[in-house]
């Protein structure tokens, strides 16, 4: 009988602990403070360090890459190579193409052979063709008669004619050989460009960013030029593509200020100016976007190409205005914490906000809109309404004629304990621990 007692006095006891652990709770607003301070409103956008201009050196004849030459300082040309304009890249095995050049420089001095043959021959025909013509100017004064047979005077006549054809002949013979000529000095021509293409130059002043052969690889151009190295002229200027939603690119314009970072360097701050905005925009799982270029100084050779760069453009700033955290727009109230006075109130004055709605517009470059605050008052809370204007995504300035500067805006809730405490959450029927040295 004294054990069922004893339960029964525990289990009383364990639910009378438990409704006073339990108990009532009340919320307890937390809040941050309406103040004056500077707002400088950026647009944040992703993107690459891109030298302002690369040349992509290629070959435009195929074969062996036998070596590569050296820069100024007599070192193998690779990466990070400075050059200057003319400095020898590398070398393609010229073997086939000399030879090719000096077979077309041999047919070049046949064609011109051919061409000297061809005008003697000329002159030759020229020679018999006179001799034809006063033959037959002899046998048209004595006319077929006693003295000149018929078949003399025909011979003649025939003679003459041959003598204008072969002449004719070689006059076009030698046509055909000034164009064998022409034909052979283009050949030619070509033959010393091909074979002065084994010798890769760089085109412009600048420093290699990539070499893409090796000694003794082979090179195959066929209808472009395959890439051997690329050079960028100038990594004292640089720029920065960053890829800018076509929801902001509005706030962009050139010359506009740019702050950025790049990973490699996260403590320092780079600065630079819209340079250009291109138009051809991407599309990108149904997000547009447009490349914006910004030009930067690069002095001393920290911005390396290809470096990641997050950066802010600069769209606005005001100073001295009223700002509240974004916390604090965002927070909204449940119904029983707002009062039936504030209801009515707040039912009456959206009714206004509706009518002024279409009426009321900004001309500012940062659209305005209209917002609602909450501050509490007793267990209750309620709304200040504000033109929400510039925000740097983290504070955003606000105005409003029931604005003051301290006044204290509701930013989200904390549940305090009323009457438990810490100590209520213990239970008193659990074995309890030392705290003392005995």
């Amino acid at each position: 009988m004294v054990i069922i007692v004893a339960i029964l006095l525990f289990v009383v006891g364990a639910g009378a602990w438990w409704l006073y652990a339990k108990g009532d709770k009340v919320p307890a607003f937390r809040t941050e403070a309406v103040k004056r301070g500077d707002l400088e409103a950026a647009i944040s956008a992703t993107g690459t360090v891109e030298p302002e201009e690369v040349v992509d050196v290629g070959a435009q004849v195929s074969g062996i890459i036998s070596a590569f030459g050296k820069d100024k300082y007599g070192n193998m040309i690779d990466y990070g190579s400075p050059v200057e304009v003319g400095t020898v890249l590398a070398r393609i095995d010229d073997s086939l193409y000399s030879a090719a050049s000096k077979a077309a420089e041999a047919q070049l001095q046949q064609a011109i052979a051919n061409k000297l043959s061809a005008e003697a021959n000329v002159l030759q025909m020229q020679a018999k063709l006179l001799q034809a013509t006063q033959d037959w100017e002899r046998a048209q004064k004595l006319g077929p008669s006693d003295a000149l047979a018929k078949s003399a005077y025909d011979q003649y006549h025939a003679n003459y004619e041959v003598a204008k054809a072969n002449l004719a002949a070689s006059k076009a013979a030698v046509e055909q050989t000034k164009a064998a000529v022409l034909q052979a000095k283009a050949n030619l021509i070509s033959a010393q460009v091909n074979l002065g293409y084994c010798t890769i130059k760089s085109p412009v002043k600048g420093v290699i960013i990539d070499r893409r052969v090796n000694i003794g690889q082979t090179v195959v151009s066929s209808m472009s030029a395959t890439s051997l190295f690329l050079i960028a002229t100038d990594l004292k200027r640089i720029q920065i593509w960053l890829s800018v939603n076509e929801a902001d690119i509005g706030f962009i314009s050139k010359d506009q200020p740019v702050i950025f970072t790049v990973d490699a360097f996260p403590n320092r701050k780079f600065h630079g100016r819209v340079g250009k905005i291109r138009l051809n925009a991407t599309m990108t799982q149904n997000v547009v976007t447009y490349t914006v270029e910004v030009d930067t100084k690069n002095d001393d050779g920290k911005l390396l190409p290809y470096l990641t760069a997050n950066a802010k453009f600069k769209i606005g700033r005001k100073t001295n205005v009223l700002i509240v955290p974004n916390a604090a727009l965002r927070w909204s109230p449940a119904s029983k914490q707002i009062s039936t006075d504030t209801k009515r109130k707040s039912h009456d004055h959206s009714g206004q906000s509706a009518q002024d709605k279409d009426g009321a517009r900004s001309d500012s470059s940062v659209a305005q809109m209209r917002g609602t605050i909450w501050v509490a008052q007793g267990k209750f809370v309620r709304p200040v309404h504000v033109n929400v204007g510039m925000t740097d995504g983290t504070v955003t300035e606000v105005e409003g004629r029931d604005l003051a500067e301290g006044l204290q805006a509701v930013v989200g809730e904390a549940v305090a304990e009323s009457k438990a405490g810490a100590s209520a959450e213990r239970n008193p029927f659990a074995p309890q621990m030392s705290r003392g040295r005995h």
